[in-house]
């Protein structure tokens, strides 16, 4: 991937490849669930919630959903807007998926820490390396004891949806 230093977008949506790359061997679809601001160029679409099912659950379904059938292209695959209009989902009740917005949160959350935490790795580590930060008279057992108090909860995002639904996104404009 590339970078850009700017943004187009601001909050959390759901990338699907448009074209070039859109399926996976088992022709499930390549996405991105992204949050904050970020730059999307015009080879993905962006999804964003538009019923009463949260984006979160939609990621989850896309993820476990094939989608062979709408992708056209001998040459470079390409997923349209119509015919990703017409891709039908597998959904339980939205209500029995509300606790999923949580998770996601509680990702986003530790996604962050991590970024936090690689960025004073990266400002640190030389500084310790060349000598310039001394932690010889650190108490290790007192950091540890602080450390025990802190570890992390792993999460589950494998999830079964059994019901069709269609229409619970609607492509940005």
């Amino acid at each position: 991937m590339d970078y850009v230093d700017d943004y187009l977008f601001d909050g959390i949506r759901v990338l699907l490849g448009e074209d070039g790359s859109v399926i996976d061997e088992s022709g499930r679809p390549i996405l991105q669930y992204v949050w904050g601001k970020y730059w999307v160029n015009n080879h993905a679409h962006i999804l964003a919630a538009a019923s009463d099912y949260s984006l979160e659950a939609i990621y989850i379904a896309l993820q476990r959903t094939p989608i062979s059938h709408i992708v056209t292209g001998a040459v470079q695959r390409k997923i349209s807007q119509r015919n990703l209009n017409k891709l039908k989902l597998e959904m339980p009740d939205a209500k029995s998926l509300e606790y999923l917005q949580d998770i996601f949160a509680a990702y986003r959350c530790n996604c962050e820490e991590n970024r936090g935490l690689v960025s004073l790795r990266d400002a640190l580590l030389p500084k310790l390396m060349s000598g310039e930060i001394d932690v010889s008279k650190i108490d290790v057992a007192q950091l540890n004891s602080h450390l025990e108090k802190r570890k992390a909860a792993a999460s589950v995002l494998s999830l079964i949806f059994p019901i069709a639904l269609p229409g619970l996104w609607s492509p940005m404009q």
